[in-house]
């Protein structure tokens, strides 16, 4: 697949921040490490209180492919009548199931089931924080490198379709538009991203703003 519209190379030190960055990282059952839509206001950080007692915990995968011209960012656009987030952009993922050995075992059954990508090229980097998502989940990002030349096989009841998203535009903090939305009785300003016509929002806009933060400054 390629980006709808092209951006110039990253530089050489983005894929090895990924690798450093994201190294030695794991899953964690902290709740003070858990994050909530990676609220931008600074007063309200986290808002563990306004979601459920007991979240579902899911799983989802943060695919990067590595193109030699530069990674991108692999979503998916929902189907619009799914009960939960239709329409709405994601990465691919869910529940995390009994059988699942783990986030990844989850991440990586469920990218397959929903856009058959297949699990061969995919390999795991790390983990970022889990995010509290207001339909009850637990999500865990699993952050992969894709090997790319792939073809996917979507499933049209969950998946629109997918398409893909330059890791530096989202890693480019100008990209981001704010905007205030009603969130746990109160309203919160949070950030958007667009891109080709697709708009970012919610726990996959807050996810890529962990993603981003947790890259920024320079490796080493």
């Amino acid at each position: 697949m390629i980006p709808e519209h092209p951006a110039p190379p990253d530089p050489p030190s983005l894929r090895a921040r990924v690798a450093e960055r994201l190294r030695d990282t794991v899953p964690s059952a902290s709740l003070a490490d858990w994050r909530a839509l990676t609220v931008a206001s600074p007063e309200v950080p986290r808002m563990p209180a306004r979601f459920p007692e007991r979240p579902v915990p899911a799983a989802v995968l943060v695919p990067l492919i590595d193109h030699p011209q530069g990674l991108t960012v692999l979503l998916t656009e929902r189907a619009a009548r799914l009960k939960n987030h239709a329409g709405q952009v994601s990465f691919p993922g869910g529940r995390i199931e009994a059988a699942d050995q783990g986030p990844w075992a989850a991440a990586l059954r469920e990218t397959q089931e929903e856009i058959g990508l297949d699990a061969d090229r995919v390999h795991l980097v790390g983990y970022l924080p889990d995010h509290m998502v207001i339909s009850g989940y637990r999500v865990t990002p699993v952050v992969a490198f894709v090997d790319p030349g792939f073809s996917l096989r979507i499933d049209s009841a969950e998946v629109r379709e997918a398409f893909e998203v330059p890791l530096a535009h989202v890693l480019d903090r100008q990209n981001y538009v704010p905007r205030t939305r009603h969130v746990g009785g109160r309203d919160v300003r949070l950030y958007d991203l667009a891109w080709g016509g697709h708009h970012i929002w919610g726990a996959t806009a807050g996810m890529l703003i962990t993603l981003r933060d947790l890259l920024a400054g320079p490796a080493g």
